[in-house]
């Protein structure tokens, strides 16, 4: 390669325009941030807490037995192996305590080891290339947008759509609008939703709670940050549930009993006409090499798969990852690796891929984890255009 680059882009909406290319990452800094996804899992850990009666005890854990984890070896490990799923969760064996006593799970801290240089290439980011500012004046164009209804099994184009005075019109299928607590209501009618995931997913839960003044939580008595969450809408018989995602998820103290896997979640479901599963699994994953997160994704194939098997009329979504992370602990190439990755397990199943990564990677707004309303809204509307794709 010289160096040079041919970039085509489609000219979808009419008026003024201008082209604007960032280069997020260099390839030396992508180098760094392979090297430390596959050789350094420990650089986020997490914290196990044991009670036994008055006795309490603290320990460090993770998704993987590592030298940072085992220490010197005197008190290792207590291993939690899920008898479904086979996932397997590590912690120091406390030194009073037996391992059933583990009761809390929390994020513990980040402990990365950078080289100067490492730290310089990872601080440059985003940088706008210079080029021609000219502006781009696109006509009308005659051509109609895609009618197609909104079901499982679409392939997901690049691009998927474009924002245009933040409506985000879909070239995948004939997305609707859902501006109204009545057409959300009457979307959602009949419904049962579970909606398993990180904080990402969490943005929905909340966006349609606010949205649907008839939809009112429980008050479950959980965490704040990972739930379980769970409203419900009497006049509609709609019942939303949110739950995070099993371990490894960076929360603060929650019940360890409270993290549930996807795939053991999705096993014990029934399915059928009324149920909706959504799911995302990325932004927790980008600290671990790309075999253990494979391995999540083989389980969780084989639950779906499974499900829809015995319940084909059920509807599974699956939300693509999102731009915002810009850091060693989680950058936008090692999510759009994981994003790559999640596309190719789930494209021989008849589920729904929606691909808010397109979505945020091109709206003006800010880059952050978690996209602003307006972003979160857009997406909503196209998970519901395929609940409700009449």
């Amino acid at each position: 390669m010289n160096g040079t680059y041919t970039v085509r882009l489609a000219l979808l909406w009419p008026g003024p325009a201008q082209v604007s290319i960032r280069l997020v990452h260099s390839s030396e800094a992508v180098q760094v941030l392979c090297r430390h996804r596959e050789q350094d899992p420990d650089k986020v850990y997490f914290l196990g807490y044991y009670e036994e009666g008055v006795k309490q005890e603290t320990a460090i854990c993770n998704a993987q037995r590592s030298l940072k984890l085992v220490g010197d070896g005197t008190h290792c490990c207590c291993e939690y192996r899920e008898p479904v799923t086979g996932y397997v969760w590590f912690c120091r064996r406390p030194s009073s305590l037996p391992c059933h006593a583990l009761t809390y799970h929390s994020m513990g801290g980040y402990q990365a080891v950078l080289t100067q240089l490492e730290t310089k290439l990872l601080k440059s980011i985003n940088i706008v290339l210079q080029g021609d500012n000219s502006v781009i004046n696109i006509k009308p164009s005659n051509k109609t947008r895609p009618q197609t209804k909104c079901h499982p099994g679409l392939n997901t184009s690049v691009p998927a759509g474009f924002f245009l005075h933040d409506h985000w019109t879909s070239l995948v299928c004939d997305g609707k609008s859902f501006p109204s607590s009545g057409l959300v209501s009457g979307c959602l009618k009949n419904k049962q939703i579970l909606m398993m995931g990180d904080s990402t997913l969490r943005q929905w839960f909340e966006y349609l709670e606010k949205q649907v003044p008839t939809l009112k939580r429980l008050n479950l008595f959980t965490s704040g940050q990972s739930g379980p969450f769970e409203a419900v809408d009497l006049q509609s018989n709609t019942r939303i549930i949110w739950r995070a995602h099993g371990v490894p998820i960076r929360t603060s103290k929650t019940p360890w009993a409270d993290l549930h896997y996807i795939a053991r979640e999705v096993e014990d479901l029934a399915g059928g006409p009324h149920t909706v599963v959504v799911f995302t699994l990325w932004a927790h994953f980008t600290t671990y090499p790309l075999a253990s997160y494979i391995h999540r994704l083989a389980v969780i194939h084989r639950a779906v798969a499974s499900l829809l098997r015995r319940s084909p009329a059920t509807l599974v979504v699956i939300k693509s990852a999102n731009t915002g992370y810009k850091s060693v602990y989680g950058s936008d190439w090692l999510s759009w690796q994981l994003d790559q990755v999640l596309k190719t397990m789930f494209r021989d199943l008849p589920v729904v891929f929606i691909d808010v990564w397109q979505m945020t990677s091109c709206h003006y707004s800010p880059d952050n984890i978690h996209p602003p309303p307006v972003v979160i809204q857009n997406e909503v509307d196209l998970f519901l255009s395929f609940v409700c794709p009449e």
